[in-house]
């Protein structure tokens, strides 16, 4: 393998962020493996498409069966990856699920749904991946986050911002316990891109149609304008490009000159301030515990 170019599993790459990542990557020469569920079926497709970029490009870049609902799915995808590369430098942590509605109307088994795509599926890639990782004494987790974890939060996408949250939190505390196995920790964090992605399209409903009917009096209007002024909120020059771009700037940065957190934000919602604050009172916080040597060099920027 060329100097500087590595083998990358990006995870929810059917689509959206992570198929233009997929391909970003790999165009920039590294050897990339895109994970996504129903490859033989529903995203059959979507797989084949891939395979073919890559005989036209002549790009080391292929599907692999990834559901990260499933630690076995997991599990048998990273032994399919180190079969076909002898080994794997970077995770992309991409696969999400956006749903829409008010959060009341969500049945709690539904809440717990969302939680498990966003938030338990990097878990079950984490540990199947993180022991290759750790043997090697390097590599890189990209966690793409969201601007709704540092910025505002509209209502009606509460499941979907609280486990975004929640990933954003498992991030920064995995970021502390990797590093002294060489690992680093990358957190990307796109704004409201609407357009460019499924996140909208394929958006989930709560199941209490009842309790979603007893919103629109008072709320009706509100949830209407919501689908048009988050639109509204990007600028037309807005690319989800950028993201896919950014992930391949990160990747290729030396080790010691990532970013912490990195934000891509169209819509300039002020998350990016946000973070700069939240991440100088973390630094302070583990100097003060005396573990700052755990926080990467650059986290307090």
């Amino acid at each position: 393998m060329p100097a500087g170019k590595k083998v990358i599993l990006v995870t929810g790459a059917s689509s959206g962020f992570g198929r233009l990542t997929a391909q970003t990557l790999a165009r920039s020469g590294h050897r990339v493996v895109a994970g996504m569920r129903a490859t033989q079926t529903r995203n059959a497709a979507a797989a084949h498409e891939l395979d073919e970029l890559g005989s036209i490009e002549n790009l080391t870049l292929s599907a692999v069966e990834l559901d990260v609902q499933s630690q076995s799915s997991a599990d048998e995808a990273i032994a399919v990856i180190l079969e076909r590369h002898g080994r794997l430098d970077v995770v992309v942590h991409n696969a999400g699920h956006m749903v829409l509605g008010p959060a009341e109307a969500f049945t709690p088994e539904q809440l717990a749904a969302v939680y498990d795509i966003n938030v338990v599926g990097t878990q079950r890639v984490n540990r199947a991946a993180l022991p290759t990782l750790r043997g090697q004494g390097a590599g890189l987790l990209v966690w793409v986050g969201s601007s709704s974890t540092r910025g505002g939060h509209p209502p009606f996408l509460a499941p979907y911002f609280a486990a975004k949250a929640a990933m954003d939190a498992l991030a920064e505390s995995y970021a502390a316990e990797l590093i002294r196995f060489g690992i680093g920790t990358t957190i990307v964090v796109p704004g409201a891109f609407t357009s460019g992605t499924n996140h909208f399209a394929h958006a989930g409903h709560p199941q209490d149609t009842t309790t979603e009917a007893a919103y629109d009096g008072l709320y009706g209007e509100i949830r209407a304008l919501i689908d048009r002024r988050l639109p509204a909120l990007v600028p037309p020059d807005a690319n989800v490009q950028s993201v896919a771009d950014e992930i391949a700037r990160v990747v290729d940065l030396p080790d010691d000159s990532r970013p912490f957190r990195t934000h891509i934000d169209p819509s300039r919602d002020g998350s990016e301030v946000v973070s700069v604050v939240a991440d100088r009172i973390r630094a302070e916080f583990y100097r003060r515990l005396g573990v700052e040597g755990l926080l990467p060099s650059n986290a307090a920027l």
